[in-house]
């Protein structure tokens, strides 16, 4: 740093730059900010973050560049070399890294000086036993700074001195542990052949036991093994590490690097070239049981395990197909499964990820061999814990199969569904499965059925796989395989269906046939969202589902040879053809959306037949019915069936038709009724859509619950996946057994406590009487009841408690069935609103849209008071979400309302009366939204059902401009209703003491209906003032500031009325203002707060409007009240809002003519400072004296002279001068004149108390004071000085400008105070400064 600092001085002292006044250049600020910056870079290289290390080290590099030859080179590479040895171990890495990109771009540097710099800096002959461990890792790093530079390995001599260092530094292993080893084997890989056959006799030694002790050793062994074989062999000789004498050691070694490698989760080098030499040496079997099975996998180890593990995800890409096959059915497949099942991620590391981004690089990288990526995903598949296997169904890894192998793949898939080969399967238990003592957990046709679930789901989610490259052949192939075993059963084989060849050789159970019939569903969903054909690309551009029914209806034709599973009777067979028939008949629409929705919907009706034949049977004649009614064609009826007039509309029926859809728990269906009703919803009549309200009413859908049957799947879904779930879990079950059995008992013993009733506490005492008198003993001792009476008295009251356990069971269940009963209305309600969402987005333009408002605000008002489960939360959100912005703030809406206008009206009213009785402000925003909405609907709708007074009424009533006029006389709103209505609301808002209304909802209104407003205009400046409580004058308040600044409100008076409001508001605001600085409490404060926020706004809007008013009386009140305003400031009532209170009144003050006092802050702390002694200063501060002190000494010399002078001329007027004393002259001398241009006295000191204004002074409005009177005179200072020059009059005319409209001038004092500061650090001023400091010490010695 010496260095450094005498370059910038020799820089600085050059003869070109140097000034004949001596000074310095002013270039010398430059130079010092370029020092403190390169200074700062080794500060960043050092910090945690990544980002800044990397920049600051950039940063390093481009400034050296600039000055290679520099003496910052030297500092830089003194001071990296430094920080490998600093004692933050975080930190050493940094500026190794840094000093080897410097060494990197400075390639001049000779490499030999920087590591003799290094050892000399950390010469471990004289460094001392404390600081040895940094020593250490200083010559380490410094060794691997060299490394990375990349020019160690084309510099012998520094190489070779590396190498030694390193080999010195390997004693030292307490500190060092294995790093220097690692280094010199890192090194050495990427030196050449040549120098590391010079290099290797020195570092290698010719023994094999040492090369077997440690890792590093071996894996030097295994570089030369590599690289040198030659020179290795005339070392060593010939050696075989894989000996059966040498295999015990090489799994020791293993184990070692294992554990050393635990923390960095990855496999260690000396694996993988041990791997690498066993398949060069043809010993890869060998090595893989000796080594890997029979030795690190013998004593079992997590560390171990984990390594092996990771030596088969490598060792994949390197194994022959018979190699794979002998790996993929050992010991370690099947610890690996064991891991899989038994390991747990929140508490135990589970290696399942890591697995499959091996499986994933070694499928991607063999696209071209088919045959091992199906050997490779056979192999994981077959791996099953009792039948199960172990990798997931849909594992993401099945994406990089090729054509050929997916194809191969799904055979396999198919065919072990149909043949299961338990031989084959690499099958294992679990320790605690072996304990399990049932033994029908181990029987095959368990096995069999939990590999059939899996395979199943397999075939599935490989067709739903988007990232897959699938043909349509093979989606073709697993549909038709899904469908056939899920609805058909083979009587004999024929060729014309090649599923029947197929036989099984275990039978398919029911259970494992539902599997396959939900499985088949979810495929069928996937076939119709993702896999959308067109035309062209199948037969005739149909759809899967319409090709999977006709491939049904091929199997239903050859009854011969295939039977359904249910049996299909004469009616359900002639549902199937006219099904058959309509969607021919609707291909004839095709070009209508209509028709491709009702086809959908058919299509998959007619596949429930397959799975519920009575009800979709059923279902099948109405939609067929419905279509043909809504595509204009008449129904052919039976003779048998007469023509019945009252049959309900085909929507209706059709509405019917898809509730009972929703009601299965089926996505496929909610996504099919959401489209079909999507094109019916413009056919909808009243009774059609009381249907859907009905359902969704909570209080008729409790009562009314046989109306529709919700079904569940969870109970058969739970049923098979419990063993499952118990087998997956049962290495888990008994560490948690216990404490699970403490806290069940515990609660049962709650809940009996909490079941007992007094019927059971009675005959609990007649069962002990009864034992008594048994006994025949009137004691009451227990010990005179005999063993017989003992034994009964037990039986009674055995027999008693398991009665009371029946009853209490029994309740517990009803109780879970009613809230199972609950759930299962709350998912069915939250998919027929998808029904609702579908209308109003639809349909927004519908009268019946109307009547969804109270419906939808009542399945509010309940979920508000019971959302505690998860679902009554969704129905909640998703019926808020539908009702705010699909329906109050959609853009379109009813505009023919016909004979509703009324019936609105009343709905209005009754929805603001709602509002204001509801308990929670969130539930009366959503009634009070649904009331604007409907004033939105009648002011925008026109008929011939509108009343003329309508028309006429906002003509009389309002006297607005023609503008506003035109829209509503087109309009149904009847203001003469609505007024009264929220007229009265609003008087309840603001006497209320606990009201649910907010300001949010009036400014709203007012908002959207400034006519509305005018007429609640009178009660909000009723209630401003007056016998109010100060909570609800606050609020009128701030409803009248935020009103009065609307334009739409303001177009609606004309000048007289504007005028006449503006003063009777006024007036009010004024008798609120007589109690101003007098608040007690929170209410208060905040009144005054509103109350002079409102006094601005008005006096904005008379300054806007130019208006003339007599402020005189406004202006009294506050020049009255400013003394108690400045005291409850001072004693810091209501803190938080007391200096915007402040602010406010001095701000309208501001508009009536009287400026705000400045305080002196200068003169204040001159008084003290006069006291304190130069001793008291000294002791105080070091270094340089503040000038204030220095002002205050010479000051205190002579005051007389300083209090007499007080000089009115301009600064422009003073000589110039370098002086601070000047310098505060002319500042002082701008103060005086810069406070008259701003329209306040100049004052020596502040006077709060006594800038106030005569109460007699008339106040006019702000347009006379422009033009009458000056500010000054206005604010009782003194006039200008003549002696000013021009340019500040012009300056004090802007001024005045800005304060007539309302804006605050910014002074220009601190900005020259600014400058004046900025301009006092110039380097001649430094000097100045240092010698004053010299004298006055010397002064203050000497006294």
């Amino acid at each position: 740093m010496a260095e450094i600092d005498s370059q910038d001085v020799a820089e600085l002292k050059s003869p070109g730059e140097v000034t004949q006044s001596g000074a310095l250049p002013a270039d010398r600020h430059g130079l010092l900010q370029h020092s403190r910056e390169f200074l700062d870079f080794f500060w960043d290289i050092a910090k945690p973050q990544q980002e800044t290390r990397l920049e600051a080290t950039e940063k390093l590099l481009e400034y050296l560049r600039t000055r290679p030859q520099g003496s910052e080179m030297k500092y830089a590479l003194k001071r990296l070399i430094t920080g490998l040895g600093v004692g933050r171990e975080t930190a050493r890495p940094c500026y190794s890294l840094a000093l080897a990109q410097l060494l990197q771009s400075f390639e001049d540097i000779p490499l030999c000086s920087i590591l003799q710099q290094i050892q000399e800096k950390y010469d471990l002959r004289q460094v001392k036993k404390a600081t040895m461990r940094p020593a250490l890792f200083g010559n380490l790093f410094g060794v691997l700074a060299l490394f990375q530079s990349g020019r160690l390995v084309k510099d012998q001599e520094a190489l070779m001195k590396s190498v030694k260092l390193l080999q010195v530094l390997a004693l030292h292993y307490n500190h060092l542990q294995e790093q220097p080893q690692k280094a010199l084997v890192d090194i050495l890989s990427e030196v050449p052949e040549a120098m590391l056959q010079e290099i290797l006799p020195k570092v290698l030694k010719g023994d094999l036991n040492m090369t077997l002790s440690s890792p590093e050793r071996l894996e030097l062994f295994l570089l030369a093994q590599q690289k040198v074989p030659a020179k290795l062999e005339n070392m060593m000789g010939s050696v075989n590490l894989f000996s059966d004498e040498n295999v015990p050691r090489l799994v020791n070694v293993l184990r070692m690097a294992a554990t050393a490698a635990k923390k960095e989760r990855k496999l260690p080098p000396v694996a993988l070239g041990l791997l690498r030499l066993a398949l060069k040496e043809d010993k890869f079997p060998q090595f893989w049981k000796e080594v890997v099975e029979q030795g690190l996998l013998k004593k079992q180890s997590w560390p171990a395990s984990y390594l092996c593990f990771r030596l088969l995800g490598v060792a994949l890409p390197l194994l022959s197909k018979e190699q794979l096959q002998m790996v993929m059915r050992g010991d370690l497949i099947r610890h690996y499964g064991e891991h899989m099942v038994t390991a747990k991620p929140p508490n135990q590391f589970r290696f399942g990820p890591e697995m499959d981004k091996y499986v994933g690089t070694f499928l991607e990288g063999c696209q071209d061999d088919p045959e091992r990526q199906l050997a490779v995903l056979v192999a994981f598949s077959s791996v099953t814990n009792q039948g199960l296997p172990v990798v997931p169904t849909v594992w993401r890894v099945v994406q990089f199969l090729s054509p050929p192998a997916v194809q191969g793949y799904v055979a396999w898939l198919q065919d072990m569904f149909l043949q299961p080969n338990l031989d084959s399967l690499v099958d294992f238990s679990t320790t605690n499965q072996k304990k399990a003592q049932d033994a029908s957990l181990h029987v095959p046709e368990r096995a069999v059925s939990r590999l059939r679930k899996w395979l199943i789901h397999r075939l599935v989610s490989i067709v739903d796989n988007t990232h897959l490259e699938k043909e349509d052949a093979l989606v073709e192939q697993v549909a038709r395989f899904c469908l056939f075993h899920s609805f058909f059963v083979t009587k004999k084989p024929t060729s014309q269906v090649p599923e029947t060849k197929q036989q099984f050789s275990f039978p398919l159970e029911s259970q494992s046939r539902e599997v396959v019939s939900n499985a088949f569903f979810s495929l069928l969903q996937t076939l119709s969202t993702h896999f959308k054909q067109a035309p062209g690309q199948t037969q005739r551009g149909q759809s899967w589902a319409y090709r999977l029914v006709q491939w049904a209806d091929k199997l239903l034709n050859h009854s011969r040879s295939v039977t359904t599973v249910l049996p299909f009777t004469t009616q359900q067979h002639q549902a199937w053809d006219r099904m058959l028939q309509t969607l021919r008949d609707l291909e004839a629409h095709s070009t209508e959306a209509r028709a491709a929705a009702f086809q959908h919907l058919l299509l998959l009706v007619g596949i429930h037949l397959f799975k519920s034949p009575a009800e979709s049977c059923d279902l099948l004649d109405d939609i067929q019915t419905c279509i043909k009614k809504s595509l204009g064609e008449k129904t052919r009826r039976s003779r048998t069936k007469a023509i019945n007039s009252q049959e309900p509309p085909w929507v209706e029926v059709l509405v019917e038709i898809l509730l009972a859809l929703l009601a299965q728990p089926s996505h496929l269906m909610r996504q099919v009724a959401r489209s079909v009703f999507g094109h019916i919803c413009s056919h909808l009549t009243p009774h059609a859509l009381q249907l859907i309200l009905d359902v969704l009413n909570p209080e008729t859908s409790q009562d009314e619950d046989e109306n529709v049957v919700v079904t569940d799947d969870s109970d058969e879904k739970q049923l098979e996946n419990a063993e499952d779930k118990s087998d997956d879990s049962e290495d888990n079950k008994n560490a948690e057994s216990e404490d699970e059995s403490e806290e069940e008992e515990e609660s049962e013993e709650e809940d009996r406590d909490g079941d007992v009733d007094q019927g059971f506490r009675e005959q609990l005492m007649a069962v002990l009487q009864a034992g008594k008198a048994l006994g025949g003993a009137d004691s009451e001792d227990e010990e005179e009841l005999g063993d017989e009476a003992m034994m009964a008295l037990d039986q009674s009251l055995a027999s008693l408690f398991a009665e009371q356990k029946l009853r209490i069971q029994a309740r517990r269940d009803e109780k879970n069935k009613l809230q199972k009963e609950k759930m299962l209305r709350r998912d069915f309600q939250i998919r027929v609103l998808d029904l609702i969402e579908v209308l109003v987005t639809k349909q927004p333009e519908n009268p019946l849209v109307l009547q969804l408002l109270q419906p939808l605000l009542r399945i509010i008002r309940r979920s508000m008071r019971t959302s505690s489960c998860q679902q009554e939360q969704e129905l909640l959100h998703k019926t808020a979400r539908i009702f705010t912005h699909h329906l109050c703030r959609a853009r379109r809406y009813c505009h023919d309302l016909g004979d509703l206008v009324e019936t609105l009206h009343t709905q209005v009213e009754q929805l603001v009366q709602q509002a204001s009785r509801q308990a929670d402000s969130s539930v009366a925003l959503y009634h009070f939204n649904a009331s604007l909405y409907l004033l939105r609907v009648l002011k925008g709708s026109s008929g011939e059902g509108c009343a003329p007074e309508t028309q006429k009424k906002p003509r009389a009533g309002t006297d607005t401009s023609p503008k506003p006029k035109g829209p509503q006389t087109a309009s149904c709103l009847d203001w003469n209703l609505v007024t009264p209505v929220y007229s009265s609301a609003l008087s309840s808002f603001l006497t209320k003491r606990n009201s649910p209304l907010t300001v949010p909802m009036f400014l709203s209104l007012f908002s959207r209906h400034p006519v509305l407003c005018k007429s609640l205009l009178p009660i909000l400046v009723q209630h401003v003032a007056g016998p109010a409580r100060p909570r609800h004058q606050a609020q009128a308040c701030l409803l009248l500031q935020k009103t009065l600044s609307m334009r739409e409100l303001r177009a609606c008076f004309e000048d007289p009325e504007w005028k006449q409001l503006i003063g009777q508001i006024l007036a009010k605001v004024s008798e609120n203002l007589r109690a101003l600085g007098h608040a007690q409490t929170k209410a208060e404060h905040q009144k005054e707060l509103s109350s002079l926020e409102l006094l601005n706004t008005l006096f904005r809007s008379v300054l806007h409007e130019k208006l003339t008013l007599d402020l005189t009386g406004l202006l009294g009140v506050l020049q009255g009240q400013q003394q108690s305003l400045q005291q409850s400031l001072r004693q810091g009532e209501h803190s938080t809002g007391s200096s915007r209170l402040y602010d406010l009144y001095w701000q309208a003050m501001k508009v009536l003519g009287v400026q705000r006092p400045k305080l002196e802050k200068k003169d204040t702390k001159e008084v003290p400072s006069a006291v304190q002694s130069p001793m008291s200063m000294k002791r105080k501060k070091k270094g340089f004296l503040p000038e204030t002190k220095k002002r205050k000494k010479r000051k205190s010399e002579d005051v007389a002279q300083e209090e007499g002078a007080k000089p009115t001329a301009t600064a422009e007027g003073q000589p110039p001068s370098t002086g601070k004393k000047k310098k505060r002259k002319r500042a002082k001398d701008k103060a005086p004149a810069q406070s008259q241009v701003n329209g306040t006295p100049a004052v020596k000191r502040p006077a709060p108390d006594t800038s106030t204004l005569d109460p007699s002074t008339p106040a006019k409005t702000p347009k006379l004071q422009k033009k009458h009177q000056k500010p000054s005179q206005v604010n009782g200072a003194t006039p200008v000085s003549p002696v000013e020059p021009a340019v500040k009059k012009k300056h004090q005319k802007a001024l005045l400008k800005k304060e007539v409209s309302g804006k605050l001038p910014q002074s220009a004092l601190p900005r020259k105070k600014a400058r004046l500061s900025l301009a006092s650090r110039s380097p001649s001023l430094f000097q100045s400064m240092a010698r004053k400091k010299k004298v006055q010490m010397k002064k203050v010695k000497r006294s």
